[in-house]
């Protein structure tokens, strides 16, 4: 039977009261920086194709991936690179059964964010 009194119960106050962990941003950061790489990853491929068809054909793929666009693309492919690669060094650590500990698991979060700034800034300017 249906519950007559629905529409008179208050709702869940979880929505106005949760503040997201770090630990859970640094996850869903992981998996978003994993799908950039990927989509990073065909652009590069198209480029290599590109070449090797014509050169009218490398002539439009050098055009985007030289833009302001596949700058920025490619800039925040070589964060997404880091970060992904440091956030898949702390998982390492994790499955060992250390860290897991909430001040050392929102540490390691922070050094895998500056890291990747970090590493990022390091990689352009010897680049």
């Amino acid at each position: 039977m249906a519950d007559v009194n629905r529409g008179q119960r208050p709702l869940s106050p979880h929505i106005s009261i949760y503040r997201p962990q770090l630990t859970s941003i640094t996850s869903i950061l992981t998996r978003i920086t994993g799908n950039a790489l990927i989509v990073a990853a065909l652009l590069i491929v198209w480029w290599f194709v590109a070449a090797a068809v014509s050169p009218e054909a490398f002539a439009r793929a050098d055009g985007v991936i030289t833009s302001w666009f596949g700058d920025l693309v490619m800039f925040g492919s070589v964060w997404a690179l880091w970060y992904h690669s440091l956030a898949g060094l702390r998982h390492l650590y994790w499955d060992t059964g250390r860290g897991m500990d909430v001040p050392t698991a929102e540490m390691l979060g922070w050094a895998c964010i500056g890291g990747s700034v970090f590493l990022t800034i390091l990689t352009i300017i010897v680049v």
